[in-house]
């Protein structure tokens, strides 16, 4: 158990754990999560390897989506994931941003049918602040990258 210690310091009022423990963690999160960058990154090799799903609704897909995505809300999981999907491929799932756990819903409705699955860490939201390409019912289009959470001048944040 967390022994709490008494700190005028409000980060280390919990202490941080165990490096072991830590490790733990931060390993078992990489195994469900995934970022923007390192998708759109898969996305450009000749095989990715995964299939990106969009939890959102029609309308909030048409305001936007990653491009070859796949459009399954949530809501349509269980009765629509076998016709579009498939269980040997793994999939990452994400919906508008950090703010909202749709994504997190909809990975948890597939994890429970049987397939594999990532969230998209930042979804939408980030994948536009990004500067990455979208699709919307005008064609593809894109925004400049937000220098205060992409790089500017590189593909590598370095991370």
């Amino acid at each position: 158990m967390t022994q709490l210690i008494v700190s005028e310091n409000p980060v280390l009022r919990v202490p941080p754990a165990a490096p072991a423990t830590a490790a733990a963690y931060f390993a078992a999160s990489l195994v469900f999560h995934t970022d923007v960058s390192d998708v759109a990154a898969g996305l450009r090799a000749d095989s990715p390897g995964f299939v990106v799903v969009d939890s959102r609704s029609t309308e909030s897909w048409d305001q936007g989506h990653v491009p070859g995505a796949v459009h399954l809300p949530t809501a349509q999981i269980p009765h629509l994931a076998d016709e579009f999907l498939d269980r040997e491929v793994p999939v990452v799932v994400y919906c508008w941003g950090p703010g909202c756990n749709g994504a997190t819903r909809a990975a948890h409705a597939l994890a429970t049918l049987g397939y594999q699955v990532k969230e998209m860490l930042g979804g939408m939201e980030y994948w536009i602040r990004e500067g990455f390409p979208f699709e919307t019912p005008e064609g593809p289009t894109h925004r400049d990258a937000d220098p205060l959470v992409a790089p500017t001048g590189t593909d590598d944040c370095g991370c």
